[in-house]
């Protein structure tokens, strides 16, 4: 069996060089770290997934490095050089158009080519849209899953809403503004009721949190078109015992407190979800199973 790869980040040595992984504003430029700063004027090379946009931030900060191109459409020709530019001794900072590098953009390949070949990849933290909103966004930070931009067409982000069905974390996904309507709307012909937080313009003068149930989020764009790259964050379906997370007291809140089960599913057939969909959308809020929905709403009816 193979021993382990360790990587000392910080060991003295003149090959290879090291690959830095440097966090870039979200929005406001004060997101920039010093660290992060220091490290760009002191490498040899900046990989950039847009050059046009990270000048801007260099001549911001007066970085006069070297500054190339490493994107999505460029990586199999560059990746390689990249490597033999560490492999021979030079430091390279990879950074994307904002936030962190290497997620949901192809820095990930770049860093494990870098790690089978022996070269420290260090990270350099810093602003980072998924995890900002999710802070802000009020749904549990105990456990979270971030699943990135969601397919294009309807029966790709249906797949995806499937494989996650039985997620009890808090979901995270990005979506461009343009697409962010037919997104929610899917998730909500799926997951009606469930509640949701879409954040925009993160850091910036336009920042915006809505927060409400994905119907509510859904009524709020259609009368109020996105801008800017946002967050969809989404409540987790069930906890380990089988039910939605949440305080007994947040229960006792909530607005279907006041309602009969019976009550509670008419509200969701209501809102045009079919009665199967309803009992489980009411079942998901009061955290218990669809089975014991149905029972209750056995007892209610006297049986029938």
């Amino acid at each position: 069996m193979a021993a382990a790869a360790v990587q000392r980040s910080f060991a003295a040595r003149e090959k290879p060089g090291t690959l830095y992984l440097v966090a870039t504003p979200i929005g406001n430029l004060e997101d920039m770290t010093f660290r992060a700063i220091r490290t760009l004027k002191e490498v040899q090379l900046i990989a950039a997934e847009d050059t046009r946009q990270t000048r801007k931030l260099l001549t911001h900060f007066d970085i006069q490095n070297r500054l190339v191109s490493y994107h999505e459409h460029n990586r199999e020709a560059s990746g390689p050089e990249l490597i033999r530019l560490l492999l021979e001794g030079q430091h390279v900072a990879l950074v994307s158009d904002a936030g962190i590098p290497a997620i949901s953009d192809p820095g990930a390949e770049l860093v494990r080519d870098a790690a089978e070949a022996g070269i420290p990849v260090v990270p350099i933290p810093g602003a980072n849209a998924a995890l900002s909103a999710l802070i802000v966004s009020g749904l549990p930070t105990d456990r979270f899953l971030f699943a990135g931009f969601p397919p294009r067409e309807r029966k790709g982000i249906h797949k995806l809403l499937d494989g996650l069905e039985g997620e009890s974390g808090t979901l995270i996904l990005y979506e461009s503004p343009h697409r962010l309507k037919k997104t929610v709307a899917a998730i909500g012909e799926r997951w009606g009721g469930r509640r949701m937080v879409v954040v925009r313009e993160l850091t910036k003068k336009h920042e915006e949190v809505v927060r409400g149930t994905v119907e509510t989020c859904l009524a709020h764009l259609e009368t109020n078109s996105p801008l800017g790259e946002c967050c969809i964050l989404i409540e987790g379906t069930r906890s380990e015992s089988g039910g939605r997370r949440g305080t007994e007291a947040e229960k006792a809140e909530a607005w279907w407190a006041p309602l009969a089960l019976g009550q509670h599913v008419a509200h969701y057939e209501a809102a045009g979800q079919a009665r199967k969909e309803a009992m489980k959308s009411a079942a998901a809020d009061r955290g218990v199973s669809k089975r014991d929905v149905y029972r209750a709403l056995l007892e209610e009816n006297g049986g029938e």
